[in-house]
């Protein structure tokens, strides 16, 4: 199969992470272009990748067999018109990185005629450990699925779900995640810091506890539940913070929090959108 074009437009950190994980898996680097409005940020993708950077969208548009949407979703409306302009005769495959622009709404922008593969990648991507969820139209074909795939497997996993009403949920669960890690990890530090541990010993610490926790989720194939189970003896300290979590409504307020992210997740669709 003949290599595929990939143009970014956008070139910000979801796309410099993609285009560091396409070239450590071997995609040409001539094979690679980028468009963005900052002329230094291009030229510091060219310096670090040798990849083609393009002053203009519409030379970044006439190169690309596949073209990666990587601007921010308030500008996505009045770019995707600057693309339909460039297009002409091209059908290119669209690969949209942006939260909350639905389908239906990149569709309406781009032509209902093309091919659109909506993303929800999350931060982790940016250290090639990213969880994303893709989901295709009607339009992308087995091959581009595969294609579409193969890009996002470069920066971690790509799961694929049958509904796009659930990347709203892909959204509350893997995309707000490592945010809700972060606040948990940040909640320990401190009752470290008040329990007497150096700032850098606990930060090191919890570090490397999250990361082994998760090695031990992947890993295993067990769930949480009897993970949490197994490292939690009755009557002992693990006892004692768990009791403590739980009789706080620590599940509840997940729930909660998680809910929240969820309906917002869809008002930022209606927001950005075309209603």
């Amino acid at each position: 199969m003949q290599t595929q074009a990939i143009g970014f437009i956008g070139g910000g950190n979801m796309a410099t992470s993609l285009i560091s994980g396409l070239i450590a898996s071997k995609h040409p680097c001539n094979h690679i272009h980028v468009y963005d409005i900052d002329d230094t940020q291009l030229q510091s993708l060219h310096a670090t990748f040798t990849i083609n950077t393009h002053p203009t969208l519409e030379g970044l548009v006439q190169h690309s067999d596949i073209i990666v949407l990587a601007v921010k979703p308030q500008i996505m409306k009045s770019v995707c018109g600057n693309i339909l302009t460039a297009l002409g005769p091209k059908n290119p495959l669209f690969i949209s990185i942006a939260a909350g622009i639905n389908q239906s709404s990149l569709s309406h922008w781009l032509g209902k005629q093309q091919a659109i593969v909506r993303c929800m990648p999350n931060t982790p991507a940016l250290v090639q450990t990213g969880a994303t969820a893709l989901h295709a139209n009607n339009n992308v074909s087995p091959q581009q699925r595969d294609l579409t795939e193969n890009i996002l497997r470069a920066v971690g996993i790509a799961l694929w779900v049958d509904e796009e009403r659930l990347m709203d949920t892909v959204t509350a669960i893997s995309g707000s995640g490592p945010a809700y890690f972060f606040l948990l990890m940040e909640a320990m530090e401190k009752s470290a810091l008040e329990l007497g541990l150096p700032e850098q010993t606990a930060r090191l610490l919890i570090q490397q506890t999250a990361l082994g926790a998760a090695k031990i989720a992947l890993e295993s194939g067990e769930s949480p539940e009897s993970l949490r189970k197994k490292v939690t003896s009755p009557g002992g300290t693990t006892q004692q913070a768990i009791s403590t979590f739980q009789n706080g409504g620590l599940e509840t307020l997940v729930n909660q929090a998680v809910h929240a992210a969820f309906d917002r997740s869809i008002e930022m669709s209606t927001e950005l959108g075309e209603n």
